[in-house]
């Protein structure tokens, strides 16, 4: 597939630009109509949101330089190629997170509740941005057999396991599993985004040890570490949070009233 979708001049708009942009827009377009429904100021999270949205590329893009140092370090003109790929998901989760909990505070709003919000279209955006992935030819797994495995595709010379496939169809399902749930009032606040962490850290950690191109540090595959610390820290905030947190209910309330 040709990663750039259409040329204006000597402007090249890339297919990876397109589907991660779009992500955003439909994240957004979420967010904001899961918040009007439990009566957050629009205004106030408009700002938020533009900051995480500024904050998860930029962590991205860093955490992936970071760790491809070797390369960045000869070719610095790179550092900002994001159209040639080159976003990490981690990175993207701790840059938009950090922008996220300043925003709450200087807002003085709820960071769980807006964390319960942002979960599903999160994950619903890292469904549709790893199709960028798809034409940029990056994030495929190792070479098989298409006997073997038939929904194989041929990618950098061979027929290897669609990896970027697996992890979008995994997001997906874990959209509608959250959104679901959200629906629930049986839930405390911030179980919507705890259970975001650990569903998709599981598929992550399962589906990178398929994968050809992953970060590494030494022998380890840094996103499966971060899979696993993720999920650990997960559970224990949640176990942490149980008793204390409050009900949900109140929000499913308020946007029953409506």
């Amino acid at each position: 597939m040709d990663p750039i979708a259409f040329e204006i001049g000597p402007l090249s708009v890339h297919w990876y630009g397109i589907l991660i942009a779009a992500a955003f827009l439909i994240g957004v377009w979420g967010i904001v109509r899961q918040a009007r429904r439990q009566g957050i100021n629009e205004d106030d999270l408009f700002n938020i949101l533009i900051a995480c949205i500024i904050c998860a590329v930029v962590g991205a893009r860093l955490y992936y330089v970071l760790f491809e140092w070797g390369y960045y370090r000869e070719n610095p003109s790179e550092i900002i190629a994001v159209w040639h790929g080159g976003l990490a998901v981690h990175g993207g989760l701790l840059g938009g997170l950090l922008a996220l909990v300043c925003g709450t505070a200087i807002y003085r709003m709820r960071l769980w509740q807006l964390m319960d919000i942002f979960a599903p279209f999160v994950i619903l955006g890292q469904s549709i941005g790893r199709w960028g992935n798809f034409f940029n030819q990056e994030a495929y797994g190792y070479e098989v057999s298409k006997s073997q495995v038939p929904w194989a595709m041929y990618i950098d010379g061979a027929y290897r396991h669609p990896t970027f496939l697996y992890e979008s169809l995994w997001d997906f399902i874990g959209f509608v599993i959250l959104i679901l749930l959200s629906k629930s009032n049986k839930l405390k606040e911030g179980d919507i985004a705890l259970l975001y962490f650990i569903y998709y850290s599981v598929g992550r950690f399962v589906i990178e040890g398929f994968r050809t191109d992953s970060l590494m540090l030494g022998p380890l595959r840094i996103a499966q570490v971060m899979s696993l610390v993720l999920i650990g820290l997960s559970v224990i905030i949640a176990l942490i949070r149980r008793k204390k947190a409050p009900s949900r209910s109140v929000y499913l309330q308020h946007h029953s009233q409506q």
